[in-house]
């Protein structure tokens, strides 16, 4: 009898934890924020939705991984001021639910039973604020760590855009597990009308998948083989704030690129170029002092406040989680370094403070991808 493919559970687990979790996003976006998006500056909706995942995903962990940490994004701090109550109640309740539904697949709704059936398992309402203070791992070179990012594209989930729950396994500093959840992207690139609700998957060494949110049948998926840079396109941040479009724009000229760039919100920008829709993805730092974060695009406290907190006296913005799209790349046939071509330091603990910036492209041509973006950049600073 042969022996399960290593990290078999790991994944079977993910995959669990993250539908759940895009399910409850898709819930709370229909429920909060609607077909017609919100216009004002309310992230009410990101923050209801953020909580209620990581509390979900924290309990599925956490039963089935008991010694293993979590890399979350929020805390519980706010959520227990008097006037964050309706807050709260939202959560916990959203919470309560999602837990009692099943997924429509018995065997990804199986992991779900031992959260139900143990004794210690979530019932109150400190129960579940205890989950969510359970992702405070500080990650780290030894150990495992899952790093989560329950609602990874703040603004693409709120204008009714592309937004991932992204979830990924570190182990020693590596990856080695990760699966997102992109419940607006197109399952089928070619029918972009069709049905939407998309699944990756990737493990260390076994290759790059995806599926759809109904079904459990894993496709393989791969990066476009390109005869040359100039038949590439981009895709990159919607916002101008996540990434220098300028420097970006220059690099497309340096090799040859005509295409116009795609733009989209969140992670699902790994996924996008991992599965053959683009081929290269440039997130180029629009400050000298940004550190990218392992888990996250925007932390945000229940008052809808950016979060930027201090390491070494120095600023880092709340950026998107690189762990499971790095790896999906990689898996699929692709390279991801940071802008000097140095590979990704998942090692350091919450933030990825030993790089700068972050490029995916295909293997056999991230080199020349790298050097017209040390040109460019070398460029930008005489000007």
């Amino acid at each position: 009898m042969s022996s399960p493919a290593p990290y078999a559970a790991e994944q079977r687990i993910a995959i669990s934890a993250v539908l759940k979790a895009s399910l409850v996003a898709q819930k709370v976006q229909h429920q909060l924020v609607g077909s017609g998006g919100v216009q004002k500056k309310d992230k009410s909706p990101v923050t209801v939705g953020d909580y209620t995942s990581q509390a979900l995903v924290s309990a599925l962990l956490f039963s089935h991984f008991p010694a293993d940490r979590v890399i979350g994004e929020e805390d519980s701090s706010d959520l227990r001021k008097p006037e964050q109550a309706p807050v709260k109640d939202q959560i916990v309740r959203l919470a309560s639910e999602a837990l009692g539904e099943s997924l429509a697949l018995a065997d990804e709704e199986q992991p779900w039973a031992q959260v139900k059936r143990a004794a210690d398992g979530p019932r109150s309402e400190d129960d579940w604020l205890a989950l969510i203070d359970r992702g405070n791992s500080e990650g780290g070179a030894q150990g495992r760590h899952w790093a989560l990012d329950p609602i990874d594209g703040t603004k693409g989930f709120l204008r009714g855009g592309q937004y991932a729950v992204c979830l990924g396994l570190i182990e020693d500093g590596q990856v080695v597990v990760g699966v997102m959840g992109c419940p607006n992207l197109p399952v089928d690139p070619k029918q972009p009308d069709g049905e939407k609700g998309a699944l990756f998957v990737a493990v260390k060494g076994q290759g790059a998948f995806q599926r759809s949110f109904a079904s459990p049948a894993l496709t393989r998926i791969s990066m476009n083989s390109l005869s040359s840079l100039g038949s590439a396109s981009f895709c990159e941040s919607v916002e101008a704030g996540h990434s220098d479009h300028g420097t970006n724009a220059r690099i497309a000229q340096l090799l040859g690129i005509t295409k116009e760039s795609t733009r989209m919100d969140s992670q699902a920008k790994y996924c996008s170029i991992a599965r053959g829709d683009g081929d290269i993805y440039l997130r180029l730092p629009v400050s000298d002092t940004y550190e990218e974060k392992v888990w996250c695009v925007f932390a945000l406290s229940v008052e809808a406040s950016a979060w930027v907190v201090q390491v070494g006296g120095r600023p880092q913005q709340s950026y998107k989680d690189h762990s499971s799209g790095s790896l999906l790349v990689a898996e699929a046939g692709g390279l991801v370094s940071d802008m000097h071509g140095r590979a990704l330091d998942f090692s350091l603990g919450r933030t990825l403070r030993g790089n700068k910036g972050v490029v995916a492209a295909p293997k056999e041509w991230h080199a020349k991808v790298i050097e017209a973006v040390q040109q460019a950049v070398e460029e930008g600073k005489k000007q």
